[in-house]
């Protein structure tokens, strides 16, 4: 038994071997149905199933999908399947992309998610002698409260400093020596250039050691970025309100993808549109269904996000599976003359050049019955240029790496360093102004 067992006996769950990890599934999958079939809308729905018959995943499959629409076809009650009076939080989500919905917990619930946020924390490295600022909102929203139980499980110094201020954000970093961070990747970027502003320099006047990061799709190259100018690891988060938060999935040290916690939730990749199940390895839509779920069980919920599982076990010993970091959301792909793009398709290829600055907009519009695509990018701080020529010969080879990547030309606009709006939560990346 590892040491961090001895200390927190919940991270026993990341060394189940892949046939403890089926078992547990075989057994709480029939449990899940049957706790689900206590809520008025999956009674209805799936009136006559015998719960005990719902052993595997090929079982499952005869279940029909529950989808966002249905959770808010049904609210505020009809998929709560404790008495009420056992709920003891309510969240909403987000509401990004539409009417926010009521999200309900048993105590049971909170601690589950609390364990399984913790063992991804801890398998990165993070202790109780770590000092964790919290810099998500906190209230409805999943994000602020669902790293800062986990962080007080492991016993580290939590700071709920919230979302904003961000001049106070350093100041408490400084202060008490931060070592952990949970933060958005588009507003870590911003806390970077704050720094630069402000003549601090991280890895001289702060102690940060991690970053943990979520709630919106971000690339590769901008983790790389958010890691280099912050001097620290950065580790990618998933999670859904509808689902419980963040940690349904969590970075390891290895950062081969992220190991879903499958004690507690059952995934599949299906594809978009005919919602076939794909094989390991292909990208498609991830569906996810609770297995020790109380409150509000979800019985092969579609996510809505892109991405894969990834085939063989990871470099880190954990038998977990893992999914790829979010590609997109099939609601936030947009079809430009007959071609899809998801806007972090664009931002990898902004990231990866160094002149560009940190913020960008998407601008859609419609020009002479066309599609018209611009592409507003800020000049990096760091660069300064003599006379037009060189910022021609950037715009340039912005346009060709984005018509290699996307198959069509954008326009590309280079503006001054903050010119374009932030906001203190998910960062607005697309302006869709096209004919209806």
């Amino acid at each position: 038994m590892s040491e961090i067992t001895t200390q927190y006996a919940f991270y026993q769950a990341e060394q189940l071997s892949r046939d403890e990890i089926a078992s547990l599934q075989t057994e709480r999958l029939p449990q899940a149905v049957a706790c689900a079939l206590k809520s008025p809308w999956y009674a209805e729905q799936l009136a006559g199933l015998e719960a005990e018959q719902i052993t595997s995943l090929e079982a499952l499959r005869q279940i029909p999908f529950t989808t966002k629409e249905d959770l808010r076809s049904a609210m505020p009650f009809g998929f709560l399947a404790v008495p009420l009076d056992q709920v003891v939080r309510m969240h909403y989500s987000s509401g990004t992309t539409g009417t926010a919905i009521a999200i309900y917990h048993t105590a049971a619930d909170l601690q589950h998610w609390a364990e399984c946020v913790a063992r991804g924390m801890l398998r990165v490295g993070v202790t109780r002698k770590d000092i964790f600022q919290n810099m998500m909102g906190y209230g409805l929203f999943t994000g602020g409260l669902g790293l800062h139980y986990p962080a007080e499980l492991i016993g580290c110094l939590t700071i709920p400093a919230g979302a904003g201020n961000t001049s106070r954000q350093i100041e408490i970093m400084k202060t008490f020596g931060t070592t952990a961070l949970h933060i958005l990747p588009s507003y870590g970027l911003r806390l970077a250039h704050f720094c630069r502003e402000a003549g601090v320099v991280p890895s001289r006047d702060l102690n940060l050691r991690f970053a943990f990061v979520g709630a919106e799709p971000h690339s590769p190259q901008t983790r790389a970025r958010l890691e280099q100018a912050l001097d620290l690891k950065a580790y990618n988060v998933y999670g859904l309100s509808e689902m419980c938060g963040p940690g349904v999935a969590i970075e390891c040290s290895a950062q081969e993808g992220l190991h879903l916690r499958e004690d507690h939730y059952l995934a599949e990749i299906v594809d978009p549109d005919s919602g076939q199940p794909l094989p390991d390895g292909e990208e498609g839509e991830l569906v996810l269904t609770t297995l020790t779920r109380e409150a509000m069980p979800l019985l092969r919920y579609r996510t809505r996000d892109i991405t894969r599982l990834i085939p063989n076990s990871c470099s880190c010993g954990s038998q977990h599976r893992r999914i790829a970091p979010i590609v997109g959301r099939t609601d936030d792909m947009l079809i430009v003359r007959g071609t899809n793009v998801y806007p972090v398709q664009i931002e990898r290829i902004l990231m990866a050049i160094p002149e560009t600055g940190s913020n960008y907009l998407i601008t859609l519009a419609t020009v002479d019955e066309m599609d018209e695509v611009t592409v507003s990018v800020e000049v990096s701080a760091d660069y300064s240029y003599d006379d037009s020529r060189e910022l021609q010969a950037l715009r340039d080879r912005i346009r060709q790496e984005l018509h290699t990547e996307l198959l069509f030309r954008p326009q590309v606009e280079l503006v001054e360093p903050g010119s374009l709006p932030v906001g203190e939560g998910k960062a607005v990346r697309v302006v869709d102004n096209r004919k209806k």
